[in-house]
């Protein structure tokens, strides 16, 4: 709990903001979304890495030379082509050392490198369900942390001389926005520093509803203004209650509705926008809309695997074992044959997921199978605690109490390591 200090400190930070019209006024409500009754409340570091895929891209102030080196580099980091895309955004930084946007579009690379060898790039991570480990993550290597501050840094000093130069100007606006949200981005999830991510978040916030204002038809500018608007929503009443004293407006139904004009919107964040939906659609129990945003984005980026897991992992929270464990298989096969880097603790992922699949498919020996290889090498304490748990029912199911009772006891230990409560309450209930 803050203390009145910190308290009173925010509170005069949030009143002393600009006077202004919300954005919300001018927003209709969405009736096509749902409110689950039993959604949980997004952690802080979750809520804000999500600004993370949505502030890689967009247009402003650049020479052609510079676009199309931003625009290559996007789609190659979005294939996971991760070294590809560095190169190409420092292509793009030498094309015109002026354009903000291509420091900006370095830093996230660097960023997303970071997670990627973190494991922690998965909608699972934003879910809810699964929380921040208790034990501190290996910091990034002190050569990639330095590189990402400078990019971010010298986006952010660009975007507020153009800001400073044309106060009127939308697209000066946009582009502070997006670099402050990566930097709130990284203090959270590299960081580690989640209330003062969220504090610095508030100024991406206030620029992009500027743009919102200056501009109503740059639908892009919705992206992290309605991705904060429902990430407030979903907090608890505490931390909702801060949220407003700092200046962040509220809004399930008017931030879904946000996000999903920006992805409607043909601009250089539209797949950013689909990524962030994918997020929220799983978040809102829409799974058939979010398996639409992953047909786009597998056709769109065909050499990212990982919109393969999301696929097969979507389909298992719809309730479609059959298709999830055909999206798995399939990615596990490109898997078989990549040469690029894997993700942290990939293939113990792939490994639970499809176990996960063939057991609800009562394919109980390939199961074990599956879940016996996500035990091997590197993994999440998550995933290996989960697996843990299958292997668990599943000999509950065949009889075998000795087995299950070994298996769910190191289900809540491992996954009480990464504060992952529903399982671990999960394998309680089975150990009764």
């Amino acid at each position: 709990m803050l203390t009145r200090m910190r308290n009173a400190q925010l509170y005069a930070e949030g009143t002393s903001a600009r006077k202004r019209q919300t954005v919300s006024s001018r927003v209709v409500r969405s009736r096509s979304v749902r409110r689950p009754s039993a959604l949980r409340p997004l952690r802080t570091s979750a809520a804000v890495a999500i600004l993370a895929v949505v502030t890689l891209s967009a247009p402003v102030f650049a020479n052609g030379e510079s676009s199309a080196l931003r625009a290559r580099a996007s789609v190659e980091l979005y294939n996971l082509d991760r070294e590809r895309a560095i190169a190409s955004f420092r292509q793009a930084v030498a094309a015109d050392p002026q354009d903000a946007a291509a420091h900006r579009g370095l830093a996230g690379a660097y960023w997303m490198s970071i997670t990627f060898r973190r494991g922690t790039m998965t909608v699972d991570d934003y879910l809810g369900g699964v929380s921040r480990s208790r034990s501190n993550p290996t910091p990034p290597a002190p050569e990639i942390a330095a590189a990402f501050n400078e990019a971010v840094e010298r986006a952010l000093a660009l975007a507020r001389a153009r800001v400073a130069a044309n106060p009127g100007d939308a697209a000066a606006h946009y582009e502070l926005g997006a670099a402050v949200g990566l930097r709130a981005s990284y203090i959270a999830t590299v960081e580690g520093s989640n209330m003062r991510a969220f504090k610095v978040a508030r100024g991406a916030y206030d620029e992009h509803e500027q743009v919102l204002r200056l501009d109503a038809s740059r639908k892009d500018a919705g992206l992290i203004v309605g991705t904060y608007r429902y990430i407030v929503a979903t907090l608890s009443l505490p931390l909702r209650w801060m949220a407003y004293v700092a200046g962040f407006g509220s809004g399930r139904d008017q931030g879904l509705q946000l996000v999903e004009g920006a992805a409607s919107y043909p601009g250089e964040n539209q797949a950013d926008a689909r990524f962030a939906l994918l997020v929220l659609y799983n978040r809102e129990h829409r799974y058939s809309d979010a398996l639409a945003q992953l047909a786009m984005l597998r056709q769109r980026y065909p050499r990212n695997r990982m919109m393969w897991l999301e696929s097969g992992s979507t389909s298992l929270r719809a309730g479609k074992p059959a298709d999830a464990e055909r999206f798995l298989s399939e990615g596990i096969a490109r898997l078989t044959s990549e040469t690029r880097p894997r993700m942290f603790g990939e293939d113990a992922l792939w490994s639970y997921k499809r176990g996960s699949a063939r057991a609800a498919l009562g394919r109980d020996a390939d199961a074990r199978a599956d879940f016996g290889k996500a035990l091997t090498g590197d993994a999440r304490n998550w995933v290996r605690g989960r697996s843990h748990l299958e292997l668990g029912k599943l000999d509950v199911k065949a009889g075998n109490r000795a087995s299950a009772t070994e298996h769910l006891q190191m289900a809540v230990r491992l996954c009480e390591s990464d504060n992952d409560r529903a399982a671990v309450d999960e394998a309680r209930n089975l150990l009764r």
